[in-house]
């Protein structure tokens, strides 16, 4: 596989890489990330094979990502499918400067044409649900937005399932401009969006597009059992002053999905980055996971997992070991006797 064989978001008929570049390591003002210059390198790795889908968002280290972009792009603008987001705050103590509503959209929007230097966003996401705007706000103004030709489709990220087809159900409805991707959490070790998010996505029509691939970390191989005691310790003190510690997936069980990630690239001859990234991308509902690097050697490492092929055998292993808990109704419906009382002991074939 390479990035230029590019596959169809969702419902729509745009073609984006197979792996998408993420930018929210583009900058330094959080503390962490890659300089303009570590960045325009990465930049270039990813463009010069063939990658063409770019995800960023108006607040990614307080828009030092996005003014990168704006610089780096260039004449390849039209060769590029550019992705970001709206929701979170841009102005500390103003509390219309985040949200999900029609004033903190179109400013952010605004902010994000600037610092990208285009007049245009390829697609735009709601970046997580605010609990308090209405979805026909949302929709009514996501679609004036498409009308208005600032933005040409729409995504959804870190949104429960049943919120999500309400708002694809509103705008199939009212004629409205509907989503084309999901963009969640996902991974070896947060298959719980398995559950309803990602059954939802195949239903509706959107592409799902991974973050955090890789779980934080866990799965590149870089802790044993005796971080995950340091990690308890210092996330108590981490709370204690009010911190967010880490991505909350450094477990004894996470660190055992490790090691058979570990195994499997032992077996393949790779590293366990590309093993995890090559298990999303076998999952026939994800479209693009997004790859966030802080350096070259880290993105030229994601990148080879585009050639990483996992036997059914491999696949059957990691999924057995990563499984998730089945959810009410499912665990209760999926009882033999519950699908005796439904099917009467006919064979019948299911849809998901």
């Amino acid at each position: 596989m390479r990035l230029a064989d590019y596959r169809l978001l969702g419902r729509s008929g745009l073609r984006v890489s197979p792996l998408s570049l993420g930018t929210m390591t583009f900058g330094s003002d959080w503390g962490w990330g890659a300089d303009s210059n570590e960045a325009l390198r990465i930049f270039d790795l990813y463009i010069d094979h063939g990658g063409n889908f770019i995800d960023t968002a108006v607040n990614y280290t307080n828009g030092a990502a996005e003014r990168f972009l704006g610089e780096f792009i260039g004449d390849k603008r039209e060769r590029l499918v550019l992705a970001t987001k709206f929701t979170m705050a841009r102005d500390p103590g103003n509390p219309n400067a985040g949200g999900n509503h029609r004033l903190n959209m179109v400013r952010s929007v605004e902010q994000s044409l600037r610092q990208l230097a285009t007049d245009r966003i390829d697609l735009l996401y709601l970046h997580a649900w605010d609990m308090t705007t209405r979805a026909d706000e949302v929709m009514r103004a996501l679609d004036d937005l498409v009308r208005s030709g600032k933005v040409l489709y729409l995504g959804i990220c870190n949104t429960p399932a049943w919120r999500i087809a309400e708002m694809q159900t509103l705008a199939d409805l009212r004629g409205w401009s509907p989503f084309v991707a999901l963009q969640i959490e996902y991974s070896l070790v947060e298959r719980t969006v398995e559950h309803e998010l990602m059954p939802m996505a195949a239903a509706m029509g959107l592409g799902v597009l991974p973050w955090s691939p890789l779980g934080g970390g866990v799965l590149a191989g870089k802790y044993t059992k005796a971080d995950v005691q340091d990690s308890r310790e210092a996330a108590v003190s981490a709370s204690r002053k009010g911190v967010i510690a880490s991505s909350g997936h450094l477990t004894e069980r996470s660190i055992e999905i490790a090691q058979e990630v570990r195994a499997v690239a032992e077996e393949v001859g790779a590293t366990p980055s590309q093993i995890a990234l090559a298990w999303t991308l076998a999952n026939p509902t994800v479209v693009s996971p997004i790859m966030g690097a802080r350096t070259l050697a880290q993105a030229q490492e994601n990148l080879g997992a585009l050639d990483v092929a996992l036997s059914a055998e491999q696949l059957d292993r990691l999924n057995r070991v990563s499984e998730p808990d089945p959810i009410f109704p499912a665990r209760f419906v999926e009882r033999p006797l519950v699908q005796q009382l439904i099917f009467g002991g006919a064979s019948v074939a299911r849809r998901s």
